[in-house]
C-alpha cells in the first residue's frame, strides 16, 4: 500500500516521464494525471475488508462479531430488514473492536437480518471517498435462530411417590418491554414446549415426555424408586437444527432404599462392626476351648487301666 504522498508523487513522475518519452500529447497526460491522483487516493483508502462475520445469539442477546482486529482503520456496521433501508448503531461507528452488540435494534423479532462490516478510516480522520469496503453477513432470524439457554427446574415428589412433578423456570431474555424483563414463554407463548429425558438411577435406559407447559407432571414411575431428569425447550415450529434448547444439569430424586451409610453415622458403623468382631472371637475361643477340654478328658480315660473284679 503507498502510505505517503512523496511515494506517491515519485511514482507519478515516472510515470510521466516514461509517457513524455513516448510521445503523448498533453491533454492524454493530463486525464492519466487524473486517474493516478484517484488510483493513489484508492490505494491510500483501501482497508482489509472483514472476515468471518457471524451472528452469536442466546435468549436473544445477539452480537455480530468478525475478523481480523483493525490497525490503521476502523469498522461500521449497518443492518436492516432483508430488502430495506440500512440503519446504524451508535455504538458500532467507527469502533476498533471486531464486535457489535445489536440485540435492542433487531425490534421485529419475527423479521430477518442482515448486516455489513464497513472497512473505514480512524475515527477522526477524513476521507474524500463515500464507498468502502465491506463483507456482508448471512441472514439472521432472531425467532428462528436465536439459540436457547438451559433451564432451571426443582422436583417435587408426591407423598404417595406415585406421582414426580418438575417445576420448570422459563429462561429469561435479553429483552425488556415497559421494564419487565421477558422471559422464553412470554415471546414463543403456546409454541413453547419442554421435553424431559429420564431414566431410573444407575441405569442407562432413557424415556422422553413432551410438554406444553412448564410444570410437568410424570406418573408412570416405579414407586419407590429414584430417577434422574433432564429438561431442554423445545420448539417444533422451527427448523430441526434449532427446536431443541441447551440441556438442564441433571437432577435425581430420593429412593425409599436407603444404604445402610444413609441411616447410621460412621461411628455407630465402626462400634458395631467391632462388637461382632469381639463376639466372632469369644465364640471361637470358647469353641476352642471346649475341644481342647474334651480331647483331654478323652486322653485321659484311655489312659487308666482296667481293675479285675
Amino acid at each position: 500500500m503507498l502510505t505517503t504522498k512523496w511515494t506517491q508523487a515519485a511514482l507519478a513522475l515516472l510515470i510521466l516521464a516514461f509517457l513524455y518519452s513516448n510521445a503523448v500529447t498533453a491533454a492524454e497526460i493530463l486525464v492519466i494525471v487524473m486517474v493516478i491522483g484517484d488510483v493513489a487516493t484508492l490505494i491510500q483508502w483501501s482497508y482489509p475488508s472483514a472476515q468471518t462475520v457471524s451472528w452469536k445469539s442466546t435468549n436473544f442477546k445477539t452480537i455480530l462479531t468478525w475478523e481480523p482486529l483493525p490497525t490503521d482503520y476502523s469498522y461500521t456496521v449497518e443492518f436492516s430488514v432483508v430488502s430495506r433501508d440500512k440503519q446504524r448503531n451508535s455504538n458500532c461507528i467507527r469502533i476498533s473492536t471486531t464486535m457489535c452488540d445489536l440485540t435492542s435494534s433487531l425490534t421485529d423479532l419475527n423479521a430477518c437480518y442482515v448486516a455489513d462490516v464497513l472497512s473505514e478510516p480512524p475515527l477522526g480522520a477524513t476521507s474524500d471517498l463515500t464507498e468502502f469496503p465491506y463483507t456482508s453477513s448471512s441472514r439472521f432470524c432472531p425467532s428462528n435462530d436465536t439459540d436457547i439457554g438451559r433451564p432451571d427446574f426443582k422436583l417435587e415428589v408426591s407423598n404417595n411417590k406415585k406421582k414426580t412433578t418438575l417445576h420448570v423456570t422459563d429462561p429469561l431474555t435479553a429483552l425488556f418491554k415497559d421494564d419487565h424483563q421477558l422471559n422464553i414463554r412470554d415471546i414463543f407463548l403456546e409454541k413453547l414446549h419442554y421435553k424431559v429425558t429420564y431414566r431410573r438411577n444407575k441405569s442407562s435406559g432413557k424415556k422422553v415426555f413432551i410438554s406444553k407447559t412448564s410444570i410437568i407432571e410424570l406418573t408412570d414411575l416405579d414407586q419407590g424408586e429414584s430417577y434422574c431428569f433432564n429438561v431442554q425447550a423445545f420448539i417444533p415450529s422451527r427448523n430441526v437444527n434449532k427446536q431443541l434448547g441447551e440441556l438442564s444439569q441433571t437432577q435425581c430424586s430420593d429412593d425409599d432404599k436407603h444404604s445402610i451409610f444413609e441411616v447410621y453415622s460412621v461411628g455407630v458403623i465402626a462400634t458395631a462392626i467391632l462388637l461382632i468382631l469381639v463376639l466372632i472371637i469369644i465364640t471361637v475361643v470358647a469353641i476352642v476351648c471346649c475341644r481342647r477340654k474334651k480331647t483331654t478328658l478323652k486322653t485321659e480315660k484311655e489312659g487308666v487301666p482296667l481293675q479285675s473284679v
